[in-house]
């Protein structure tokens, strides 16, 4: 370890000079200078430095999950919440390799992410050194870049421009690996105030020509059977003001991803709400019919397309987007328009009115989707014993649709986004490209530090939930308020719904109690495990509830509580999560009942 300040050589820049410290201090006074205020952190070996410093900062909050996994997810749903980078940090080898599921994760959804790792002394780099992993080269695959810092006069340049990276035009994850040595490094650091040249990287977001503009409101005006089709990029471009305006101009029937749920009111007369593989039927068979697709922020994702040959068949297709790569990736673009999606919207709406363009006549198009609407709502039958969905509907109702909701993944991950109606972006934080279980009550714990103003409730089911149950003990400690509304059916609901679609009701390992005494609302004697018992461990309170007239009573001692609170209600696994697309069949072949 080096005793003697050595000085950074990037005083040409504009910037500020730091007393001599440690690397280690060096970030986290980085991480001040971005702004951070809360990191989620799993201390190791590699990552001592890291922790001690942070011991030491009064602006970072440092909140100690129970697993590298958990923290990274809390760091998930801060940024969903935000919009902002969500640090995490882990120790090298296996701390950092669980991590790799969040990342991973973050890059699918597009979500800021700065995960910081440390790593083994630079000597051992290569040599199987114990709790070294190449973290650097492994996450390269799902990543917008990679550090890996040897030199640690570096460090301030690197964390601005990881944050940059993280935070800018298409958001992701970047990471940032610090072998021990640098972080001992004592130097005199420069705090730069502006990102490097990025190599290979715009710092200035494309931006339509008008143009390519006038083009695309003159397609407007000539369709009969226009859909404007928006996703998680209208939330991450913070463009969905401009998006309510220019449905209101153009008077275009909106519908969107699961990423762009909270963009534009449900209850709105233009809505299709969201469609796909469990989504509206107006939706989906709007966008199949649609003589026009204005495709906004959204990637057609498989779960969208279904057999992409039946896929929009008839459609001339418009696709913005700030990402090229995704042009023509998964559905053909006749009109591929590379954009900040925020712009495009802003400028097409001044553009519709400077030339005074008249709203197209839809007329017998929006007759069309309204009786669709009508005539095939997500329904569900009110049976003898509480299902997923009336759960979830009398929390929409006694939170006044007013929560952030965070969810794991599965059939309770659908019927969150069917039956709580999300009005505001930000509001529905879940796993979508990647589809990770566990993801919902880490995320909710992120949230609420994110949000300590709004009610934050994973509504989640008993196989997603139990992956990162280790997370009630950071909650309780750190005294954060998140709540989860458990939807306990004994088994892999979303898995178990396929088996009895396509397999025959073959189960194949998908029930998580004993295969021989299932538990459920019709024996509640078998249930396993017991999560009021598991939580009493956990010091949080707990409710079960079994019956219809318990169901609202609770609700509301949930919302109520001013602590972490879990409420568990015990639903039948032979509720199928309707209408859905079978994999390998269009809109047209949805399955309805």
């Amino acid at each position: 370890m080096k005793t003697e300040p050595i000085h950074s050589t990037n005083c040409e820049k504009p910037g500020e000079l730091g007393p001599a410290m440690k690397g280690a201090d060096v970030l986290v006074s980085a991480l001040e200078k971005e702004g951070v205020d809360v990191v989620f952190a799993y201390p190791g070996g590699a990552s001592m430095e890291l922790h001690q410093s942070l011991t030491k900062s009064e602006k970072i909050r440092t909140i100690l999950p129970r697993q590298e996994q958990g923290g990274g997810f809390m760091a998930h749903g801060y940024a969903r919440a935000t919009g902002r980078a969500g640090v995490c940090m882990a120790t090298s080898g296996p701390g950092a390799t669980n991590l790799v599921t969040c990342i991973a994760d973050a890059f699918m959804d597009s979500i800021p992410l700065v995960a910081i790792t440390g790593q083994v002394y630079q000597q051992f780099i290569g040599k199987a050194a114990f709790q070294e992993t190449d973290f650097f080269g492994m996450t390269l695959p799902i990543v917008k870049h990679s550090y890996l810092v040897l030199t640690a006069a570096d460090l301030p340049q690197v964390v601005k421009d990881a944050f940059h990276l993280a935070e800018s035009g298409r958001p992701g994850p970047v990471v940032i690996d610090i072998p021990k040595d640098v972080q001992q490094e004592i130097f005199e650091p420069f705090f730069p105030h502006e990102v490097s040249n990025l190599e290979g990287y715009k710092l200035e977001s494309p931006k339509a020509t008008d143009e390519e503009l006038l083009e695309v409101l003159s397609l407007i005006g000539k369709a009969k059977k226009p859909v404007l089709y928006t996703g998680g990029g209208i939330i991450s471009s913070e463009a969905h003001e401009e998006l309510k305006e220019f449905a209101d101009l153009t008077g275009l029937p909106v519908v969107h991803t699961l990423m762009g749920v909270g963009v534009f009111d449900p209850d709105h007369e233009q809505s299709l709400y969201w469609y796909g593989m469990h989504g509206t039927v107006a939706g989906n068979w709007a966008v199949c019919e649609s003589d026009l697709l204005l495709c906004a922020g959204a990637r057609f994702d498989d779960r969208i397309t279904g057999k992409v040959e039946k896929y929009a068949p008839d459609a001339y297709v418009i696709h913005f987007d700030l990402d090229q790569s995704e042009h023509n990736k998964n559905v053909h673009a006749h009109f591929p328009i590379r954009s900040d999606i925020r712009y495009a919207l802003k400028r097409m709406c001044e553009l519709f009115k400077a030339n005074k363009q008249e709203k197209p006549d839809l007329k017998a198009w929006m007759k069309i989707l309204k009786e669709w609407k009508l005539k095939y709502p997500f329904k569900y039958n009110q049976g003898k014993h509480v299902t997923s969905q009336e759960a979830v509907q009398v929390l929409y109702e006694e939170s006044n649709g007013d929560a952030i909701i965070t969810t794991g993944v599965g059939q309770h991950q659908m019927w969150a986004a069917q039956y709580y109606r999300f009005k505001e972006p930000r509001t529905y934080i879940s796993s979508l490209g990647l589809g990770t279980m566990g993801f919902g009550y880490p995320a909710a714990i992120g949230a609420k530090v994110a949000r300590p103003d709004k009610e934050v409730i994973d509504i989640d089911g008993d196989g997603s939930f139990l992956m990162n149950v280790q997370e009630l003990a950071t909650a309780k400690i750190e005294k954060i308020n998140a709540k989860c509304l458990l939807l306990n059916n004994q088994h892999l609901g979303m898995v178990v719904q396929w088996e009895d679609k396509f397999y025959e009701s073959v189960r194949g390992h998908t029930i998580l109690c004993d295969p021989e005494n299932i538990g459920g609302p019709e024996n509640l004697d078998a249930i396993y495990p017991d999560y009021i018992k598991m939580c009493e461990g956990f010091g949080v309170k707990a409710r079960r509830v079994t019956k219809r007239e318990e169901l609202r009573d609770a609700m509301r001692e949930m919302l109520d509580a001013e602590e972490p609170y879990l409420l568990e209600i015990i639903v039948p696994y032979t509720e199928h999560v309707m209408p859905m697309i079978p994999q390998g069949k269009s809109a047209k072949e949805m399955l309805i009942d």
